[in-house]
């Protein structure tokens, strides 16, 4: 084939980017989804590839050729196969060291770096097998990095805008992998058609790819294992430990569950905290409007039916196809009185002119992270903005009371404060205060609303003790658009 070294370069562009794309999805049920996550997957890459490039050129200036091509063609299709199996040993990453940054570039770097320096070398030795004279040496090393580019280029854009949705990231992983086999196979003809058995190996390679199923992550059974546009989700059944009945669960990472239900009555709440919620009927009595912020699998919007029968909900959550998802495995049914909204939270308060008596706001990216555009001085003023003159505000937030892993709390208890005129924390469970666990914030636009102690001592039994507020602290900075540090506090409780 005439153009072979052209399209390899191209493809080979496209891979890097693909899987550094898939690779970020990899990543988040074990390590999150923060800035430090993205910049160590980004900086892991970038290093490989710039060591990619300098051995492919020391290799090519000693000998070119296409057989050693076809090698580090299908070595680096062996090494992006290998993510597909190995991935689950990003949870033991975290136990190692204990720092996210570290975590996070000892995962990636065992992962996806042996293969991106592989990829790296492609285009330098390409450029030496092209290389015909001195006077074209610069338009054709011009021409093939232009080539790798192209393909990145494309490359990012079909990963990002159709693969991970449509296909899933283990998926796109063996894809990937076969691709990669059969340039090797290419490569090998290339050199001599008589090597049948090393262009055979790699078509095998290829089909062996495209039909083994790798793993999965967790021990469960699993009903579903897709990727959405925005997260990896698994969906299983199991046996709650409190009650012993049989849950449907709901996650997008290996630590935590995202949402669930009995499926004995799906509308009954699974989790103490989405109990709490009710707590908003108790604040406000006859609230006629209410908005959900973040509905995992609908869980609670379920429950509002049943429980709130006056009143109308405005659901919006981030991830349409959940919606499918509860639809077909939740027992989300239609009604008139809930209003499904697909979008950003923070992009619906920002152009939001419905006025609301209560506000639940649930929204999370993994484990623990709220999306930061929801957890700033700017978002709360947004609320306060869409709330009636009596309304309330109620945010879920997982961390720990006081101590070293309360951080992110305090910022956040902090952040309210400057719009709300009234703030209180309430310990959902009877955990250590030191220890990671459910903290709803309630915040009150009127200074004259209180917490009602009796009732949340009697009927949603949560003695006094577990209400609260942060003595105030200088050192404590206030979570705005511009600076929300909140990786930083994730990255602590993580650990």
């Amino acid at each position: 084939m005439k153009y072979l070294p052209e399209i390899i370069a191209f493809l080979s562009g496209a891979v890097v980017m693909i899987l550094e794309l898939d690779g970020s999805r990899i990543i988040a049920p074990y390590l999150g989804t923060s800035t430090f996550v993205w910049t160590g997957l980004i900086g892991v890459i970038l290093g490989s590839l710039s060591l990619g490039y300098w051995w492919g050129g020391k290799l090519a200036d000693k000998s070119a050729n296409f057989k050693t091509l076809a090698n580090i063609l299908a070595l680096a299709g062996l090494f992006v196969w290998a993510v597909a199996y190995l991935k689950n040993l990003l949870q033991f990453a975290l136990f190692l060291p204990h720092n996210l940054i570290t975590a996070t570039l000892l995962g990636t770097g065992i992962l996806f770096s042996p293969a991106t320096v592989l990829l790296g070398m492609v285009t330098p030795y390409i450029a030496r097998l092209k290389m015909n004279a001195l006077e074209t040496s610069g338009r054709t090393i011009g021409t093939l990095y232009a080539l790798s580019t192209l393909g990145s280029i494309i490359g990012t854009f079909l990963g990002g805008f159709v693969l991970i949705s449509f296909l899933g990231s283990i998926r796109i992983i063996t894809l990937l992998a076969a691709a990669l086999f059969l340039l090797a196979a290419g490569a090998f003809q290339k050199n001599n058609p008589k090597e049948k058995l090393l262009i055979f190996g790699c078509v095998v390679l290829a089909l062996l790819a495209l039909t083994l199923q790798p793993p999965g992550s967790f021990s469960q059974k699993i009903i579903l294992d897709t990727d959405t546009e925005y997260s990896r989700i698994w969906i299983f059944d199991s046996i709650d430990r409190a009650t012993n009945r049989p849950v449907r669960y709901l996650a997008n990472n290996t630590r935590g569950l995202q949402s669930g239900m009995f499926l004995d009555n799906p509308e009954e709440l699974l989790f103490p905290y989405s109990k709490l919620f009710d707590l908003a009927g108790e604040l406000y009595p006859n609230f006629n409007r209410a908005l959900m912020i973040g509905a995992g699998a609908y869980s609670y919007p379920k429950h509002f039916v049943v429980t709130f029968p006056n009143s109308s909900l405005d659901v919006v959550e981030i991830d349409p196809k959940l919606r499918g998802l509860a639809t077909e495995l939740f027992d989300l049914k239609e009604n008139p009185r809930i209003t499904l909204i697909s979008e950003d939270g923070r992009t619906f308060l920002n152009r939001n002119k419905t006025s609301y008596d209560v506000i639940w706001n649930d929204a999370f990216l993994s484990h623990l992270n709220i999306p930061f555009q929801l957890t700033t001085r700017e978002a709360a003023q947004k609320m306060r903005d869409s709330l009636n003159e009596k309304g309330v505000v109620m945010t879920n937030i997982i961390s720990a009371a006081t101590g070293p892993l309360s951080g992110f709390l305090h910022a956040e208890y902090f952040t309210y404060k400057k719009i709300f005129p009234s703030v209180f924390l309430i310990k959902v469970t009877d955990k250590p205060d030191t220890e990671t666990q459910n903290i709803m914030l309630v915040a009150f636009k009127s200074s004259e609303t209180h917490l009602p102690l009796a009732i949340l001592r009697n009927k949603f039994k949560i003695p006094e003790k577990n209400i609260f507020t942060p003595k105030s602290n200088d050192e404590i900075l206030i979570l705005t658009d511009d600076f929300a540090p909140i990786e930083k506090y994730m990255a602590k409780m993580l650990l």
